[in-house]
């Protein structure tokens, strides 16, 4: 699978781990940044082309981090078609691909350690959407949001 990741400072060292893990899963892996820990930037410099690269197809899906994780998916779900979740549990990582078509993770890279990261990661990228009728009603209600 294509994966695009981004981060600011905050969650740099956690995003080096998860490229290095992703490599060597098998994984092809766009590195939208940061590419050297720099204490003075801002994350929307990194997520907002991830988030664009997860709506072209670029990329099939995306992991956001930041030191919390709540600026990336607040910033990620500004592009129309993010469907970004901040997650730290086994479940919503599965179930947010499953019933909400979720297309980039976020996780704080100062509140996730690097096993329940990759975890996180590994679970959402293996997750697949359910296309449950319930399930593509409700996204088509947001797809209409986003137009609006």
């Amino acid at each position: 699978m294509r994966v695009g990741i981004a981060t600011d400072h905050g969650g740099f060292g956690l995003k080096e781990e998860l490229v290095l893990r992703l490599r060597a899963a098998g994984h092809e892996i766009e590195d939208f940044g940061a590419h050297a820990l720099n204490p003075a930037d801002d994350y929307p410099d990194f997520v907002v082309p991830l988030a664009e690269a997860v709506v072209s197809g670029q990329v099939t899906r995306g992991v956001a981090i930041c030191g919390s994780g709540v600026g990336a998916s607040v910033c990620a779900n500004k592009v129309d078609g993010v469907r970004a979740a901040l997650v730290h549990d086994h479940f919503s990582a599965k179930q947010g691909v499953e019933d909400d078509h979720l297309n980039i993770l976020c996780m704080g890279g100062r509140t996730v350690g690097p096993a329940v990261a990759w975890d996180l990661v590994e679970t959402f990228l293996a997750a697949e959407f359910s296309q449950d009728d319930r399930h593509l009603r409700r996204l088509a209600k947001v797809a209409r949001m986003e137009q609006s």
